[in-house]
C-alpha cells in the first residue's frame, strides 16, 4: 500500500482500534497510573504498580524486537533525541504528577472514565487540552520556549540508552540493544511476578494488554505508516501523526488536537491524527465495557472544593504534560519503552509530584 490517503486513514483507524482496546481492557481491569502510585501511599498495595511495570516490561521487549527486525528505528521518535532537555522532564514530569493526584487521575484513565459517565473528568479535558494548547502554542509556550526548553544537555549520542552505551563502550548497538532491554523488562518481570497475589487474571490482562497496544502504536505509524519517499515531497514521511514522527499512545498533546479540530472543524487543512484516533477509541472502548457491565453513570463534582482541585489539576496537567514530553502512558510507557533517558526522568518526576501531593492531602486530612 503505497497510496498517501489510504495509508493515512489506515494508521487513523488503526489508532482508532488500540484506542478502543486500550479503553476496554482499561476500564475492566482498573488500571490506572495514578491509583498505582495512590495504593501504595496509602495502603502498600503494589498491585497496580506491578500492572504498570508489566506493561513497561512487555512495552520495552516488543519495541526492542520491532528494532531488532528492522520495523522500526526508534531514533525517528521525539524520545530518542541527543538533546537531553532535563529541566523541561523534570519539571513538567512532577507538575503533572501534582496535577493527575488533584484531577483524580491521569490523561488515560481521564479518558476512561469519560467513558463511564464521569461528568467531572470531561471538564478535566477541556481544561487540560486548553492548558495544553496554550502551552504548545500559547503564552505557555512562549515561556516554555524561552525559559525552559533551552536548559539542555547536548549529548554525545541519542538518548536511548543502547546509543549511549554503544558510544560510551564502542560496542554495535544491536548488542546494547539486547543487553539492555533484556536486563531492564527482565528485572521488571521478575519484581513483578515474585508476589503470588499480583497473579490475578485482571492483573496480568492489564498490564499485558496495556503494552501490546503501545507495541502495536509503533508497529502501524513507524512501520505501516511509513513511506522512505513520500510520492509528492520526494523524502521519507510518517503518515496521521501530529509530530510528523512515529508515535504511540500519548494523552495529552492529542487532547489538544481534539480540542483544535473540534473548534477549526470547517478548516479542511484540520484532520484526524493517530494521537486523537487513540484518545476517541479509548472513551469509546471504556464506554462499551460500561454498557456491558452496567456500570456507566453520571457523576458529577461533590462541592466547590472539588471544582477548584480538579481545574486546577487539569491546568497543570496540561503545561507539564507538554513540558515533559507526555504523560504517565506517553513518557511512562511509551517513552520508557525507547529506553529514553529523559522519558526515566519524567516518570520518576511524575511519581514524585503524585506522592508529594498524596502526602499533602493525607497531612491536611490529619493522617
Amino acid at each position: 500500500m503505497t497510496e498517501p490517503a489510504a495509508i493515512a486513514k489506515m494508521v487513523v483507524w488503526g489508532g482508532f482500534v488500540l484506542g478502543l482496546v486500550f479503553g476496554l481492557v482499561g476500564n475492566k481491569t482498573r488500571f490506572c497510573t495514578m491509583g498505582a502510585v495512590s495504593d501504595i501511599v496509602s495502603m502498600g498495595d503494589w498491585n497496580r504498580m506491578r500492572m504498570w511495570l508489566l506493561a513497561m516490561a512487555v512495552a520495552i521487549l516488543g519495541t526492542a524486537g520491532l528494532q531488532w527486525a528492522g520495523l522500526i528505528d526508534i531514533a525517528k521518535t521525539i524520545y530518542a533525541t541527543p538533546n537531553l532537555m532535563w529541566l523541561s522532564y523534570l519539571t513538567g514530569g512532577f507538575v503533572f504528577g501534582v496535577g493527575m493526584t488533584l484531577a483524580s487521575g491521569c490523561g488515560s484513565k481521564t479518558l476512561i472514565r469519560i467513558g463511564t459517565g464521569n461528568l467531572k473528568s470531561l471538564v478535566v479535558l477541556i481544561v487540560a487540552a486548553i492548558a495544553a494548547y496554550m502551552t504548545l502554542r500559547g503564552v505557555f509556550g512562549v515561556f516554555r520556549v524561552w525559559a525552559i526548553d533551552p536548559v539542555a544537555f547536548k549529548l554525545p549520542a541519542n538518548q536511548d540508552l543502547p546509543s549511549l552505551a554503544a558510544n560510551a563502550f564502542g560496542s554495535p548497538r544491536g548488542l546494547m540493544l539486547a543487553v539492555l532491554s533484556l536486563g531492564v523488562a527482565g528485572a521488571l518481570l521478575v519484581f513483578v511476578f515474585k508476589e503470588r497475589e499480583f497473579l490475578i487474571f485482571d492483573n496480568v490482562l492489564g498490564g499485558a494488554v496495556t503494552g501490546l497496544v503501545i507495541i502495536g502504536g509503533w508497529y502501524l505509524s513507524g512501520h505501516l505508516g511509513y513511506l522512505p519517499e513520500d510520492p509528492n515531497t520526494l523524502e521519507e514521511k510518517f503518515y496521521a501523526t501530529s509530530s510528523g514522527r512515529m508515535e504511540s499512545l500519548s494523552f495529552v498533546a492529542p487532547q489538544a488536537y481534539l480540542l483544535e479540530l473540534l473548534m477549526l472543524w470547517s478548516d479542511t487543512s484540520r484532520v484526524v491524527t493517530f494521537g486523537i484516533a487513540t484518545a476517541l477509541g479509548t472513551i469509546t472502548g471504556s464506554f462499551a465495557w460500561a454498557l456491558w457491565s452496567r456500570s456507566f453513570r453520571l457523576e458529577s463534582f461533590r462541592d466547590s472544593e472539588d471544582l477548584v482541585n480538579h481545574l486546577v489539576g487539569a491546568a497543570l496537567m496540561g503545561f507539564g504534560g507538554i513540558l515533559g514530553l507526555g504523560c504517565t502512558i506517553g513518557q511512562g510507557i511509551s517513552g520508557v519503552s525507547t529506553l529514553a533517558l529523559g522519558s526515566f526522568l519524567v516518570l520518576l518526576a511524575i511519581i514524585a509530584g503524585g506522592v508529594t501531593t498524596m502526602k499533602c492531602q493525607y497531612w491536611r486530612l490529619g493522617g
